[in-house]
């Protein structure tokens, strides 16, 4: 028998207490999605404690709000997030349930999609609609090629995760939506993961994947000790921190921070490379980026070329100049 769905899941994540918005993107797109067929848009949270993010959600255009709420879900175990939301799909049977391709999201999607017997499409950047029928696209062989892809499913739900930063987040409305506390059944999943143990990031620093301004460096930079630079411009900025292969395997830096195809792949309103000349692989992670700054000495190099904005000048006098700049810009701002 036909599985015979209805409306839209947005499945949001809550980190350590923080509400990412990367969910107010989902609602962006399931709203396309939702007026082109009818149906409804549910905002979904799994998690401890949740139930207080609630509000903040309903005035952003869900039509409802499915918290899922239990002491099973305070820390981010795959199985577990993943077993409590198939569930609860199980039981709503949504026709199209959406995540950012996040961490979280490229891992607890293929479980719920395996639960359900959905039809997973991964890492969409843009969506349409024709005749009931989900299309969408997504970059392909080091981003040089579109991939269209018809999302047809048969015996489940139609399960997609969205590039982060592909759609505006949905902005704060008037209009509520309805908030509704789902049942947690712990007992539903099997969870062959056990939690031992939650270290912070010292640093407190910004995610790469959802954030909206990186600042990266690359070989340009000289030394280990001047990517504190980097750092720095982006303190100032609010932005996160990236870095090119190169010194990811010189060992500068961490893996986490790295930029391009074979590390995280961005799209930020704003990126900053300082230092780096664009490998293919560095390029293909982040071209996608609304406004590209790249500060080099070599004019001729492609990361230069493709910049929006190119500064020809060393990377070592740049960026302090550019970090006085903005605070002294910030500190006229709150004078006047």
């Amino acid at each position: 028998m036909a599985y015979e769905g209805k409306g839209i899941w947005c499945v949001g994540e809550v980190r350590h207490g923080n509400l990412s918005p990367a969910l107010f993107e989902l609602i962006t797109a399931a709203r396309i999605i939702a007026e082109a067929r009818g149906e409804t848009v549910t905002a979904v949270v799994a998690g401890h404690g949740v139930t207080a993010k609630a509000g903040e959600i309903a005035a952003r255009g869900a039509d409802k709000v499915l918290i899922l709420d239990h002491d099973a879900l305070g820390q981010l175990v795959d199985e577990a997030h993943a077993g409590a939301i198939a569930a609860a799909a199980a039981a709503e049977k949504p026709k199209t349930i959406l995540f950012t391709a996040s961490l979280y999201g490229r891992s607890v999607a293929p479980r719920v999609a395996v639960s359900l017997d959905g039809a997973l499409a991964s890492g969409a950047g843009e969506i349409s609609v024709s005749d009931g029928t989900l299309t969408l696209k997504r970059s392909a062989y080091a981003s040089n090629v579109i991939a269209t892809v018809s999302v047809n499913a048969a015996d489940g739900p139609e399960i997609v995760t969205l590039a982060p930063m592909a759609f505006d987040r949905s902005p704060a409305g008037d209009q509520k939506a309805e908030i509704v506390n789902g049942t947690v059944d712990a007992s539903s999943w099997t969870a062959n993961t056990e939690f031992v143990s939650f270290s912070a990031d010292e640093n407190n620093e910004v995610d790469l994947g959802a954030a909206e301004k990186v600042v990266s460096g690359g070989r340009g930079l000289g030394k280990p000790e001047n990517f504190e630079l980097i750092r720095n411009l982006a303190k100032s900025l609010g932005a996160a921190v990236g870095a090119s292969r190169a010194i990811v395997d010189a060992g500068w830096v961490p893996y986490k921070h790295q930029v391009g195809l074979t590390g995280r792949q961005v799209r930020p309103r704003l990126y900053v490379a300082a230092g780096i000349s664009g490998q293919i692989q560095h390029l293909a992670g982040m071209k996608s980026s609304d406004v590209i700054v790249a500060i080099n000495t070599d004019a001729e190099c492609p990361m230069m070329k493709m910049a929006t904005y190119a500064v020809k000048g060393d990377a070592i006098l740049v960026l302090p100049a550019l970090v006085g700049e903005i605070n002294k810009a910030r500190g006229n701002s709150v004078a006047s």
